[in-house]
């Protein structure tokens, strides 16, 4: 009854039912108007015969007077299909014909009339009914001319109830239509919230069926299970950070505390001095990598979207050049920039530019080698309908294996780890592309490595 009641109150059910009414409605009208027509059209074709027997039998009467009208329709009724003939005088007696005696409706006046009147078969006497016209004539004479219509009233009921029946047919297979996909569509819905509740009760790996047919369900779903992917990956993130943020700011804090710690034990105010500027060293470090971590979640939960605006791409990429072409050329190395014109994109400066800078100093930080002098290049471009912009190094280069970890967070190859940094450089630079609709690629630049930023083009309009 449950069961029954849920498929009812379903929108598949309610729309199968709106449709089955309006369809029902529609096919109704046209049956009832195809009858009508019908019953209308026959009856006409039999009047039409009726008037043209009694004008045929009157302009026998005006030619030949009576015996001429009695002679024709003796002849007529010996070959009669379905015509009934009756003349009769003053006093009603049958004169001619093959109707017994003038029908009770036909006492007065004249007009048509339909009546009952027995018919001798192989089966016995059956009882037909007639529709005839009546009229007196001269001196008192009853002419009556009629047609069997028993077998037009059972054509004309035949199409009646088959018309019932089908319009009756069509409703039953409507509605069980209407029940069999309800079913069908509760029983994806339930799918669906029982895979809910399995993820409301905290199991984050339960995807909503799909069921391969491209509806509008499986749409939903499939745009649920991203969202799900999406929502995933944040908490598995979340998880990681803070095995991560543990892991290592444990060091540094108990490196700080043990530093105080031993400060305190010493009487020189040197050591004390040298304590503190180290403690406020590794503060500052602390203060960056949680500025950091909180850059990246801001970025990674859209808040910074509304600062989207139209920009140009070559104007930030050769600011960002220009900004570091002296610390380059301290380090003895080279830095070019080479940007193409009206590469518009929607995106948020300060962001890009933080990528970018991001970029530039991991370069300088893990390309230098004594093998060859460091060389730099930040470049522009429009690739289709996205536009890139680049930064490429001639340094080691990270191998192809590593290259989808390094953008996760904290994480910092072995031979990094001498370098300052907290490995989160990467992972803001995959934030802040994903927030602008992009992706960040990491390719091998023949030698070091090329990192590429693709963002959605705009149009020259911007």
């Amino acid at each position: 009854m449950r069961t029954s009641l849920k498929l009812i109150k379903t929108s598949t059910f309610r729309l199968a039912a709106l449709y089955l009414s309006v369809f029902a409605l529609s096919v109704g009208l046209i049956l009832a108007y195809v009858y009508w027509n019908t019953v209308v059209l026959l009856e006409r074709q039999s009047d039409e015969t009726i008037r043209a027997e009694v004008s045929s039998l009157g302009e026998q009467y005006t030619q030949g007077g009576v015996g001429q009208l009695v002679d024709t329709i003796k002849s007529r009724s010996e070959h009669a299909s379905g015509n009934i003939y009756l003349l009769t005088n003053y006093f009603g007696r049958r004169i001619a014909g093959n109707l017994d005696a003038m029908p009770v409706k036909a006492v007065k006046g004249r007009g048509w009339i339909e009546f009952p009147y027995a018919v001798e078969t192989v089966d016995g006497v059956e009882r037909h009914q007639a529709r005839a016209f009546h009229t007196p004539l001269d001196l008192g004479f009853t002419l009556l001319v009629g047609r069997d219509v028993q077998e037009r009233r059972e054509f004309a009921e035949l199409i009646g109830r088959t018309l019932f029946w089908a319009l009756g047919i069509a409703v039953v297979f409507g509605l069980g239509g209407g029940i069999l996909m309800s079913r069908n569509f509760l029983r994806r819905v339930d799918s669906i919230s029982q895979t809910s509740r399995t993820i409301m009760a905290g199991d984050l790996s339960g995807r909503m069926p799909v069921s391969g047919t491209g509806d509008e369900l499986d749409r939903l779903a499939g745009n649920l299970n991203e969202m799900l992917d999406q929502i995933e990956r944040l908490m598995v993130g979340m998880k990681e950070i803070s095995s991560n943020v543990a892991h290592d700011l444990k060091t540094p804090l108990t490196r700080l505390r043990a530093r105080v710690e031993d400060a305190l034990r010493q009487k020189d105010d040197a050591v004390h001095k040298a304590a503190l500027e180290e403690t406020l060293e590794e503060a500052d470090q602390l203060l960056r990598t949680f500025n950091a971590l909180l850059s990246i979640a801001r970025t990674e939960a859209g808040q910074a979207r509304e600062g989207l605006t139209g920009m140009e791409a070559g104007g930030l990429v050769e600011e960002i050049a220009e900004l570091f072409e002296p610390l380059v050329e301290e380090e003895g190395g080279t830095l070019a920039a080479r940007a193409e014109s009206g590469l518009a994109i929607r995106g948020d400066r300060q962001l890009l530019a933080q990528a970018l800078t991001n970029l530039v100093d991991n370069a300088l930080k893990y390309a230098a080698t004594d093998e060859r002098a460091l060389r730099i290049e930040l470049s522009a471009q429009r690739r289709g309908d996205t536009v890139v912009i680049a930064v490429a190094d001639n340094g080691p280069g990270v191998p192809e294996g590593e290259r989808e970890r390094v953008v996760e967070r904290f994480v910092r190859l072995d031979r990094g780890r001498s370098k300052p940094g907290n490995g989160l450089g990467l992972s803001l630079v995959s934030a802040v592309t994903s927030l602008h609709g992009g992706t960040l690629e990491l390719k091998d630049n023949e030698p070091g490595l090329r990192a590429e930023l693709v963002l959605p083009s705009v149009g020259d309009d911007g």
